[in-house]
């Protein structure tokens, strides 16, 4: 199983995404409602997230936090993904060896935050980098 795998397999309830993000039931619910967040669902109808899923609402209570509203914090997982499909394609057309895919998002994490502007793909990639 691979790490992707790992991350989007469902398995936390509502009560311990609560307690990991410290978010209500009902904020959970609402971004859920805006499709900012995906969880899966049981048999019985019950919520159940990811790791990826935790990430994420604790990226959107981030960026919350900072006044982004959610049409905001939609176009910021847009424009996210769009830098990451961008950066599959040229990955997938170019053939890089893994280690110049490592120094690629290595720069680019270097590059995050300079002249005031956040990069696109910078949550995507911090996590190829413990």
């Amino acid at each position: 199983m691979n790490d992707d795998t790992r991350r989007n397999q469902p398995l936390f309830p509502i009560s311990i995404v609560m307690k990991l993000t410290e978010l209500s039931a009902r904020q959970i619910r609402y971004y859920e409602e805006h499709e900012l967040i995906h969880p899966a669902r049981t048999d019985g109808n019950r919520r159940m997230f990811s790791f990826n899923d935790v990430d994420k609402l604790l990226e959107i209570k981030s960026l919350i936090e900072q006044g982004v509203n959610l049409a905001g914090i939609k176009r910021v997982f847009e424009l996210n993904q769009q830098a990451v499909n961008l950066l599959k394609n040229e990955v997938k057309n170019e053939q890089m060896s893994e280690s110049a895919i490592h120094r690629r998002l290595k720069r680019e994490l270097m590059h995050a935050g300079r002249f005031g502007k956040t990069s696109l793909i910078q949550g995507e990639l911090s996590r190829f980098f413990h």
